[in-house]
């Protein structure tokens, strides 16, 4: 595959910042492959050559490019300054973010202000992990392979010039006489960073801790996060010992400047800008540096991480990011800049998930019958051993970016093994624990994570030793179901019928099916207490599945197993995991695992185990672990080798590897490290570890009903599920939206269902139907909750609706004759003044709909599905009126009555599909792609529309020659801003204060 820019010198320039290649150590600046991005946030090939200008005090070295996030009219490039090696997979280096950079294009004053900054920010970190200039310059400069070195000419050798560390004095480095002890202990940086693993008291053991992907000591004090609660950091608290925060997120560097300040927010673009938007500019910053720096986010520049050892192609002559899955490509749509322009050298694609790597080795001790042990002693110095082999004098964070085989180690009394694990999270339904729940009407489901067990030599080489894959998969039950989160033991309420969750439920499972082959579903959630019921559910839908034709239509049934692990385990006995392993043993002896010899699949994978829970972390991750366990004895077995993982203490390496996996999907969806560790980690369950669980939980219940909100708005707008206009919406609510169907799609067919209900005379055609908000009474104008209303239109009547959206039912509806209507006005609608965006009065506009009560019978009907009759006013309070319409005399007449609509917003957040709440002839199946209408032309077309169907009833009745009615519009205000703030009441103004100042 064409090979991708390893490291970029990002600089401003007067036109834009221009991304340059950097080229190798002692080479001179080459722009033939340099692109500039403008300060429009446009992106294309560098056509002025800049090698003769002086950039290097203003340049910042980035490791690549994550993408462009654009907010409002403001753009910043997303740069990657800070990574870590975790893993190297046939010979190819594996990654992790550990810092980013965002540098607007603004101007050339502000994005040189963020390059120093992030210049020093990076200086500061080497400087606090014990790193000096001399390191620096020695990482920077490497000898790593890049896209520029068939571009510029060797040059020839000069005396390097280097600074004494004892005179201070610079000095040509072949002159200086100096003894090995100074050179060595004193000038290490000089000679790489070899001498200074080897010489200091870290050694290269913490080291190869940090490649392996454990955590070290140092990093408990240097790099652990401080002030993260969840993915919303709070950044006053900097106690590194406080427990009680999750430490997803790194800690920000105080020393260094904000990234932009609500007075400095960039304006050079221009549009119309969205002043809430541009408000929360800094947060959005704030947070998204933070997320990305999270320790999260993989990539490789040679390896697809998005797919299985046993489907990459090293040999395709397509970039990477047009190889990479994506279903697992997290910042495809914020990269997308560069690749429409073609650029894909600088597409680095990332994946979310884990990646860790662990060596072993297993020593003989009787060559007659085969038996072997582990050797403790092996399991972290053949690592060590072989990334010295790999790196060279580069150290465990060198650039080694080729694409060689790793050199195979030196023989030992043993046999040397590598173990891999790779998890990718899926950006589909991508978010956070309780705002993510469940199923789409896509198919796709809340913390999806495919999880692959890679079992190897440490050289990968195949003609010698197999390698082994095996791979799992977690996410959440395929229903529609949401949770609270403001409960520690929150009820589960189920929305949609059986039809609607059955088709969002083969979806998921045909999809899988097709990906995987067969299927074995493992639901680990209680039979009895709050769970049981969306338990039941999931196991009725299987069996429903199954009845009409399998996954696949075709016949092929879903396997279903329901273990209800806190019953099984309790007594916190979770060794009784193995029950489950034995009902599994059958499945998995059919499917088995893939299996790669001689550079060829000799056997593949041929199905996969779905193992899901409530939130799919903590009893699903001890599942995932016992069924790895189980593989990789077995692997070994085959090859004549035994092991023991579940009682050999010298095999902890196995358990920490699988907890750590465990600990980063637990922090990307919960904003705590996992539930029930302590038995991941050491085989036990204590009570210390139980402890420990209770504190992580009100950790997490403090994330969800605080932090979580803006965090998911972020993620949905990262990933392109929603345009800027959802922090505005944030903002004036406070929340964020679960967009698990495509509400255009559910409104059309709640307007089709309660056509079909309610419009009894077949000889009564539907004109129009629309989905409005409406207050939840009847005659008043503002109630302190709305909801959404069905409001149809035909010939001769109007049906008034109000549905039960859970159940997808019609819970009641009044039929109002045409005739019957003598009054309807539409103005400014405010129902809120808490925040900008409700006192909008573009966006804030409804009508009011005058009627008659009494029929030619004299009584008022209001149909209710339970068949009765409700005559009056439908328990409609008189104290919740409020503004113009209620206090108009018209409507206290006798026999008067009132309806007030609001429009919704005509388009939500989501991309690509925004909802109109106007009709559409074409099912709900098949909506045409029509450019969404303004609240204002929404509420006027209504308004214009009833009238004129009144008035030509009205002139059918009566006759031509007679005069009609007129029924007309009348413009004024529902209620005016004026009337709102008098109506809000002092506690409500104090609650969302208090609100907005705890995400704030």
């Amino acid at each position: 595959m064409p090979g991708l820019v390893r490291k970029i010198l990002v600089f401003a320039a007067v036109d834009g910042l221009v991304l340059q290649p950097a080229p190798p150590r002692n080479h001179p600046p080459a722009t033939q492959q340099a692109i500039k991005v403008d300060y429009k946030g446009n992106v294309g090939p560098l056509l002025k050559d800049r090698r003769e200008e002086d950039t290097t005090p203003v340049s910042l070295e980035t490791h690549g490019i994550v993408g462009l996030l654009t907010i409002a009219t403001s753009s910043f490039l997303i740069s990657i300054c800070g990574r870590e090696q975790v893993a190297q997979i046939r010979g190819k280096p594996v990654y992790k973010i550990t810092d980013v950079a965002l540098i607007p294009l603004a101007s050339r004053t502000d994005a040189d202000k963020a390059i120093v900054s992030a210049r020093e920010h990076v200086q500061r970190r080497r400087e606090a992990e014990g790193l000096g200039d001399e390191d620096y310059d020695s990482e920077s400069d490497d000898d790593a392979p890049s896209v520029t070195d068939s571009l510029v000419e060797e040059p020839t050798a000069t005396p390097t010039q280097v600074k004494d560390p004892v005179t201070g004095q610079q000095g040509p480095l072949h002159g200086r006489s100096t003894s090995v002890a100074e050179d060595v202990m004193q000038h290490k940086g000089l000679y790489g960073r070899f001498a200074d693993k080897w010489f200091s008291r870290k050694g290269w053991k913490t080291d190869s801790r940090r490649t392996q992907g454990l955590s070290v000591e140092e990093d408990l004090h240097k790099s652990v996060p401080k002030n993260v609660e969840s993915t919303m950091p709070k950044e006053e608290d900097e106690n590194p010992k406080n427990s009680s925060l999750p430490d997803a997120i790194p800690v920000v560097d105080k020393t260094v400047p904000e990234p932009v300040s609500p007075t400095d927010i960039p304006k050079a673009l221009d549009g119309q800008k969205d002043s809430t938007t541009n408000a929360l500019l800094p947060k959005i910053l704030r947070t998204t540096k933070m997320y990305f720096s999270s320790g999260n986010f993989f990539f490789s520049y040679d390896y697809d991480l998005s797919r299985g050892v046993d489907q990459q192609q090293p040999s395709s002559s397509l970039p990477l990011s047009k190889q990479f899955d994506s279903l697992y490509f997290f910042n495809q749509h914020i990269a997308s800049p560069f690749s429409s322009a073609g650029q894909h050298n600088f597409v680095l694609p990332i994946i979310q998930g884990f990646v860790g790597q662990r060596a072993f080795s297993i020593k003989v001790v009787n060559t007659n019958n085969n038996s072997v042990v582990i050797d403790p002693d092996s399991t972290t110095d053949d690592m060590e051993m072989q990334n010295i082999k790999q790196q060279g004098l580069n150290g465990a964070e060198s650039d080694s970016d080729t694409n060689t085989e790793t050199p195979p180690p030196e023989p030992s009394n043993g046999k040397d093994f590598l173990i891999t694990l790779i998890s990718r999270r899926s950006t589909n339904r991508a978010g956070l624990r309780y705002l993510r729940r469940g199923v789409d009407d896509e198919g796709h489901t809340a913390n999806t994570v495919e999880t692959e067990q890679i079992l190897s030599s440490p050289t990968w080489n195949t003609t010698q030793d197999t390698i082994f894959s095996f791979t799992q998969l977690r996410g959440s039950i395929p229903l529609f179901f949401s949770q609270s989160p403001y409960s520690l033991k929150p009820q589960v309420a189920t929305w949609g019928s059986t039809e609607t969750n059955a088709k969002a439920f083969k979806r998921h499972f045909a999809d899988i099916s097709s990906r995987y082959g067969a299927v074995y579903s493992a639901s680990l959630v209680d039979k009895h207490g709050t769970e049981a019921k969306i338990g039941e559910l999931y196991e009725r839908h299987s069996k429903i599945l199954n009845e009409n034709g399998g996954m696949d239509g075709k016949g092929k049934d879903l396997d279903f197993e329901w273990f209800d692990f806190h019953n099984v385990c309790r007594g916190m006995r979770f060794e009784n995991v193995s029950k489950l392993m034995d009902t599994l043993g059958p499945f998995f002896k059919t499917t088995g695992w893939t299996e790669i010899s001689n550079d060829r699949v000799l056997h593949k994978q041929s199905g996969i185990l779905r193992t899901n829970c409530m939130d799919c972390l903590d009893r699903t991750n001890v599942v995932q672990s016992a069924c790895a366990r189980t593989a990789l004895e077995a692997q070994l077995s085959a090859g004549s080798f035994s092991i023991d993982l579940q009682n050999d203490p010298s095999t902890s390496w196995f358990n920490t590897l699988w907890a750590d996996n465990g600990d980063n999907i637990s922090r990307q969806y919960a904003g705590t490290a996992a539930l029930k560790g302590d038995f991941t980690r050491t085989r036990k369950r204590q009570i210390t570890g139980a402890l420990t669980d209770f504190g992580l939980t009100l950790t997490r219940y403090y994330n969800n009903i605080v932090n979580d909100y803006f965090a998911q708005a972020l993620i949905d707008y990262l990933l392109g599920r929603a345009t800027d206009t959802i922090f505005a919406e944030f903002e004036a609510d406070m929340k964020s939206s679960d967009y698990f169907i495509d509400l255009r799609k559910v409104r059309q067919a709640a307007i089709e269902r309660s056509a079909g209900i309610v419009i009894e005379d077949k000889e009564e055609d539907l004109i129009h139907g629309w989905t409005l908000s409406v207050p939840t009474h009847a005659n008043v104008l503002k109630t302190s909750t709305f909801e959404e209303a069905v409001l149809l239109l035909t010939a001769k009547a109007l049906y008034f609706c109000r549905l039960d959206w859970g159940t997808e039912k019609v819970r009641e509806f009044e039929r109002i004759p045409l005739e019957d209507v003598y009054g309807i006005f539409r103005g400014v609608y405010i129902t809120s003044t808490l925040a900008q965006r409700h006192m909008d009065e573009e966006k804030n506009v409804g009508f009011v709909l005058r009627y008659n009560i009494t029929d030619p019978s004299g009584t008022d009907l209001v149909r209710r599905n339970t068949r009765s009759l409700d005559s009056g006013n439908a328990g409609a309070p008189s104290d919740h009126k409020s503004g113009s319409a209620s206090n108009d005399n018209s409507t206290q007449e006798a026999g008067g009555r009132f309806l007030a609509f609001k429009a919704l917003p005509p388009s939500s957040t989501v991309v690509p599909t925004p909802s109109s709440p106007t009709s559409m002839s074409a099912s709900a199946d098949s909506l045409p792609d029509v450019p969404p209408e303004n609240e204002v032309e929404v509420v006027k077309s209504i308004c214009e529309e009833i009238v004129r169907e009144a008035n030509k009833l009205s002139s059918q009745r009566i006759g031509e020659q007679q005069e009609q009615r007129g029924l007309n519009v009348e413009e004024k205000a529902v209620v005016s801003a004026a009337d709102a703030k008098k109506s809000t009441g002092y506690m409500e103004q104090l609650g969302y204060s208090l609100k907005k100042m705890v995400w704030s």
